[in-house]
């Protein structure tokens, strides 16, 4: 169970998504630095990374991609505009959910289900099967959605929810009773999060790494984006990820969110970060670490460290 923030000073204290039995918490519950340490309950992704940024804690743990619901545009938006924030992990959690109502409460009186609109939007299918003609109320979290069940002072009424989607292993926090389990639309819902801090130490290579950045286009002329995927495709550096979210400061104006495989010590994703900082007129790098399925990098022998080593030597031996 975490303990208050304040128990310990705040470089022991890792800040997540709460309250206690969320899926951020299970994703904290991974990182062996954590262990033993505090770990600080938060409202929303602004608040877990305000707390790295003023120093309340070390690190925050934050959704980032989902992999029916794709990318998480609070954290996107939030790692695009606060300066100074590196990831320095990621971890991965299978996500499933169950129904769970007030203990008397059965399957065919549920009426109205609280529920977190990403835990909605993975479980809407099987709730329109088994629960026809059901309301929604959207929750802040997954847990909280369960623990308004047992708010006395909302624990009636029309249009009062008397069911909530909720993680597996909700009922260890609270006095509930399962109506069903394995209510995810899809079996294989995975959810990554990344560990954020303001360390600027780079984690070593492993050969199973990646580098997740966020970059501009300097104009909407055509051919623009094709520019900068060029800077990756011509030196062999596959992208895991590119999603688009808007500027904010005009229609038709996007920064463009970029995972690479490799680490920005590899040859070939350091010059690929070289031509594209040419190019755009703002890249954020938010880190190079361990991938959290460990699965290796597969790389041509003309894009390996040592074919650009190569490449180098010989332009030296011409200038000299």
């Amino acid at each position: 169970m975490p303990t208050p923030a304040h128990a310990t000073p705040p470089h022991d204290t890792y800040s997540y998504l709460g309250p206690a039995g969320t899926f951020t918490e299970a994703a904290l519950a991974q990182v062996a630095e954590a262990a033993g340490k505090s770990w600080r309950s938060v409202n929303n992704v602004g608040e877990a990374l305000d707390d790295v940024v003023n120093g309340r804690s070390i690190a925050a743990m934050i959704a980032i991609e989902n992999s029916i619901e794709g990318g998480v545009s609070a954290t996107q938006d939030a790692l695009a505009t606060i300066p100074d924030l590196r990831i320095v992990g990621e971890y991965l959690v299978p996500v499933n959910f169950v129904l769970v109502a007030r203990p008397g409460t059965t399957l065919d009186e549920v009426t109205v289900v609280n529920a977190h609109p990403v835990a909605y939007g993975q479980t809407h299918l099987w709730l329109d099967k088994h629960v026809p003609d059901h309301g929604h109320i959207p929750a802040s979290s997954n847990v909280a959605a369960a623990a308004s069940l047992l708010d006395l002072s909302r624990a009636s009424g029309a249009g009062v929810a008397n069911a909530a989607v909720a993680p597996p292993g909700i009922t260890r926090h609270y006095d509930l009773e399962v109506l069903a389990t394995g209510i995810g639309d899809n079996p294989n819902a995975v959810t990554r999060f990344v560990l954020v801090s303001r360390t600027t130490a780079l984690p070593p290579r492993t050969g199973s790494d990646k580098t997740s950045i966020i970059a501009e286009l300097p104009d909407d002329s055509a051919g623009r984006l094709l520019e900068m995927l060029e800077q990756f495709a011509t030196r062999g550096v596959n992208m895991s990820l590119l999603e688009s979210r808007p500027i904010g400061d005009a229609l038709g104006r996007y920064r463009f969110i970029i995972d690479l495989d490799g680490h920005i010590l590899d040859e070939r994703v350091g010059d690929a970060l070289l031509g594209l900082k040419r190019f755009s007129p703002n890249v954020v790098f938010l880190g190079s670490y361990p991938r959290a399925d460990k699965l290796a990098i597969e790389v041509t022998e003309r894009y390996g460290d040592s074919s650009f080593t190569a490449a180098r030597e010989w332009l030296d031996g011409l200038l000299a």
